[in-house]
């Protein structure tokens, strides 16, 4: 379990880089390693913790785009209203 979280930030996010490459797998992509393993997902583990596969977060959201949506969330004055 140390190795994992040398590779990526937590367990979950192992699994969905795994199954994100077991589906590329599965459409014809070529294994990045030798292995013994037949399982295709068992093969796209062994190439998430050789490191063969790499991942990112994706670009950062954009700063305006997140102050428009705190913007278009109404604050709840019901509490006001009723007292």
């Amino acid at each position: 379990m140390d190795k994992i979280e040398k590779i990526v930030d937590s367990k979950f996010r192992f699994v969905l880089v795994a199954a994100k490459r077991a589906e590329q797998l599965m459409q014809g992509a070529r294994p990045r390693i030798d292995t013994e393993a037949t399982k295709i997902a068992r093969i796209a583990m062994d190439e998430v913790l050789d490191s063969e596969v790499t991942w990112d977060y994706g670009p950062a959201p954009e700063e305006e785009a997140s102050q428009e949506t705190a913007e278009a969330i109404p604050a709840d004055d019901s509490d006001d209203e009723a007292n």
